[in-house]
């Protein structure tokens, strides 16, 4: 399965470290990947591939929210077919 990832919040030194850290514990391979800095604020977006059923996708999601409350940012993760059914109507 194919998702999004969203990072957002004021810049500082590891966001992307941690991000593709904890990823890489859980074994989601990024497969595309777009970063700036705007005005001081870190944004970054990433296509992931989440392998087999072991990972439920709600978990997750609050994992991820939890590590963005450690880093400093707000991170967010939707499946991919949110956006190619929001595109649908």
């Amino acid at each position: 399965m194919k998702a999004i990832l969203t990072t957002i919040g004021k810049d500082q030194v590891g966001i992307i470290a941690g991000v593709s850290q904890f990823l890489a514990k859980k074994e989601i391979n990024i497969l595309d990947v777009s970063q700036t800095i705007m005005d001081g604020y870190f944004t970054m977006m990433m296509m992931v591939e989440i392998q087999g059923s072991q990972t439920d996708f709600t978990d997750l999601a609050q994992k991820l929210a939890d590590l963005g409350k450690t880093l400093g940012v707000e991170i967010k993760i939707r499946r991919e077919e949110i956006y190619h059914a929001m595109h649908q109507l």
